[in-house]
């Protein structure tokens, strides 16, 4: 789908963004947005829940006039956005399986980093300040979060569950793009890389993806479109994703 000059968007963005999309706007600009709004990081957790809230938002947009497209600063995020539909807008999709292929620009080059380094986790400011990266906070993190709806055994039995899936990695990897507190962040992530005995390396990301979400034009092999009266459904292939019509079955 391209865009024109005359496009307005509306924009939906999950908080993990909440720096690096007025950085890139700072330096390439956007199409003209006639809202936008980020959504806590934490829904991610709730899959089911991040879909209403989404398409809750949807629903109130599809009440508005002059909007050319809404458009969705997601991946899949583990089908927390499969279904999202809009009757009367076009939505806009980056071809992501999760964030991580949105800061390092494509999903090839994630799927090339995941080659060079399977054990990798990756940091970056926003899930580094919502202390939900690997490391001593994360765990201080859940245990507040935890003990007030468990038993004592119970929280230390999850939280050596969290311990022993971190188990499965040995790298951190920092996704730098460039926001003013970059390097603090990455310090961040080299000391949770040494609390917890991994490798850690700073890795260079790419606004491309971000950029083009926010300025236009969608390829298809980027972007996923989703019409008026069509759903976003996951695909098992390398597109990620396809647009079915609304209410049929994957």
């Amino acid at each position: 789908m391209e865009s024109s000059s005359q496009a307005r968007i509306a924009l939906l963005a999950c908080s993990v963004f909440e720096k690096e999309i007025p950085l890139v706007i700072k330096h390439h600009g956007s199409l003209e947005r006639v809202h936008t709004r980020f959504f806590e990081m934490g829904l991610h957790d709730q899959p089911d829940i991040l879909r209403q809230t989404l398409q809750d938002e949807i629903d109130a947009l599809d009440e508005l006039d002059g909007i050319g497209a809404i458009v969705l600063a997601y991946g899949l995020c583990g089908c927390g956005t499969t279904g999202l539909h809009s009757k009367k807008h076009t939505l806009i999709i980056p071809r992501a399986h999760d964030c991580i292929t949105v800061f390092l620009g494509s999903k090839n080059r994630f799927s090339e980093h995941q080659s060079r380094c399977p054990g990798c986790m990756y940091y970056t400011p926003g899930w580094n300040r919502g202390r939900r990266v690997p490391g001593p906070d994360k765990l201080k993190a859940m245990r507040r979060e935890l003990s007030p709806k468990f038993d004592a055994e119970d929280v230390d039995f999850l939280i050596e569950s969290e311990q022993q899936a971190w188990s499965m990695h040995d790298t951190a990897t920092y996704i730098d793009l460039g926001t003013n507190d970059a390097d603090d962040e990455a310090q961040y992530a080299e000391n949770c890389a040494q609390w917890l005995g991994w490798k850690f390396e700073r890795l260079q990301g790419d606004p491309g993806l971000l950029r083009d979400l926010l300025t236009g034009p969608w390829p298809e092999d980027r972007f996923q479109t989703i019409l008026p009266g069509h759903q976003l459904a996951h695909s098992a292939d390398l597109s990620v994703m396809k647009s079915l019509p609304h209410g049929a079955k994957s």
